[in-house]
């Protein structure tokens, strides 16, 4: 906790709410004197109102609940595939020479060109949904584990074949402790883009309690209040997930700050 605490409190977050305050300031100021349509951008005080009936209701937290649930469903089978398909390539030149050029052309097709694809093959529901996800995290971790694996120094490599170190002892006492900062940046962006990519799936495939689905219903009735409720938590969402990872990351690789 402190780790998270120290990355709540620090200096460049302080400044970072600078600009928040500044748009929040200006918000109250154009619908305090109609400069806008305030059908369209409602003031501050009825987004609260409606996170307030919503967090009453409990169907807030049903929303929230059911994307946190998909999403990190989703990471977990992206980032597991993009560990093990990573390293595989960056392992075997074999594997490389074969599965590179095609795993970098498709990585260059727009995540969300995926969605009537998947659709086909897995319907609207929540199957297509958490494919969706781990797609979106699957591309930064398989990046990642790449570069993290193939960037061991090769005299690493041949002090451990001096000891005698089996193949096993190699990866883990050798490669994974080089590879462990890429491997991390690989996750730390995956767990933004599956982020994204529930928003994302929840806004475009069959409606199910999300977030997503939150703001979608909000469009629909064109109650702009609660669009605007589930943005704002979406964006608190996303700066929490990245403040954990952080934090996280600091932790588990203190070790190599402490030279150890």
């Amino acid at each position: 906790m402190s780790a998270i605490t120290h990355a709540l409190t620090a200096p460049r977050l302080r400044r970072g709410v600078v600009l928040p305050i500044f748009f929040v300031v200006a918000w109250i100021v154009v619908c305090r004197y109609e400069l806008t349509n305030t059908r369209i951008l409602v003031p501050p005080l009825a987004v609260w109102e409606a996170a307030r009936a919503l967090h009453e209701s409990g169907e807030l937290w049903d929303h929230l609940r059911a994307s946190l649930v998909r999403d990190l469903l989703g990471l977990s089978l992206g980032a597991l595939a993009g560990t093990a398909v990573g390293g595989l390539l960056a392992l075997s030149r074999v594997a490389d020479r074969l599965l590179s050029p095609s795993f970098h052309a498709a990585k260059q097709v727009a995540l969300f060109a995926w969605i009537p694809l998947m659709s086909v093959w897995l319907g609207v529901g929540e199957q297509a949904k958490v494919a969706f996800i781990a797609l979106s995290a699957f591309y930064p971790v398989v990046v990642n584990t790449y570069e993290g694996v193939r960037s061991v120094g090769v005299e690493h490599i041949e002090v451990a074949r001096v000891l005698r170190f089996s193949r096993w002892q190699v990866l883990r006492k050798v490669v994974l402790p080089s590879a462990a900062p890429s491997l991390f940046a690989g996750f730390h962006q995956g767990l933004i883009y599956a982020w994204l990519g529930t928003l994302g799936a929840e806004y475009l495939l069959e409606p199910a309690p999300g977030i997503g689905s939150l703001m979608v219903d909000g469009r629909e009735r064109f109650a702009m209040d609660v669009v605007l409720v589930g943005l704002i938590v979406s964006g608190l969402v996303g700066f929490g997930l990245n403040a954990l990872a952080t934090a996280a990351e600091e932790r588990l690789l203190r070790w190599r700050v402490r030279g150890v």
